[in-house]
């Protein structure tokens, strides 16, 4: 037997639900977390990792770290931001030493996840963003998007199941587009 997995899918309705959701995971992460990113251009990663910091009570602008490769935020708990777009192989970004900061006590998120997959736990929380195929690009910031969660772990289990007994978050489980 493998690994424990919990798969949930939610409707944010538009890109403050978005925030919404990606604020109530930041209040409720804590060090050593890893979070996988996993969506198209414009799917609203950039925009959750943005939140969840909010809900991390970070209040220094987060961007994204497309050039960068990395940012890193202090706060009560360090938000560690990476983003291996641009990068073409899974050692590339094992070079900059990507495997380092699972020791430094932060959180860790990764935009386009998939890319680096390798190089990730096997527990984690991954997070796949979807917008419709039929969303406006010039209004994606009020199109509906997908998202679904996929718990890795007894820590990342709890960590969503404790989200889906939120309030806020209740009223988005197990709708899709």
């Amino acid at each position: 037997m493998g690994v424990p997995i919990l798969h949930c899918t939610y409707l944010l309705h538009d890109l403050s639900e978005t925030m919404l959701w990606g604020r109530m995971l930041g209040a409720s992460v804590r060090a050593g977390d890893v979070i996988a990113l996993i969506g198209d251009l414009g799917a609203g990663k950039t925009t959750l990792t943005q939140a969840l910091a909010r809900g991390m009570r970070i209040s220094e602008p987060v961007t994204s770290p497309t050039f960068a490769l990395a940012q890193e935020y202090p706060g009560p708990v360090p938000l560690f931001h990476f983003d291996p777009y641009r990068l073409d192989s899974v050692e590339a970004f094992a070079d900059i030493g990507f495997e380092e900061y699972f020791e430094r006590g932060g959180v860790i998120v990764v935009e386009w996840a998939d890319k680096i997959a390798p190089l990730l736990p096997e527990a984690r929380l991954t997070l796949t963003l979807a917008l419709p195929e039929e969303a406006d690009p010039d209004l994606v910031d009020e199109a509906p998007r997908t998202l679904s969660a996929e718990a890795t772990g007894v820590r990342y289990i709890t960590l969503v199941q404790n989200l889906n007994a939120l309030p806020e978050i209740r009223s988005l489980i197990g709708i899709t587009l």
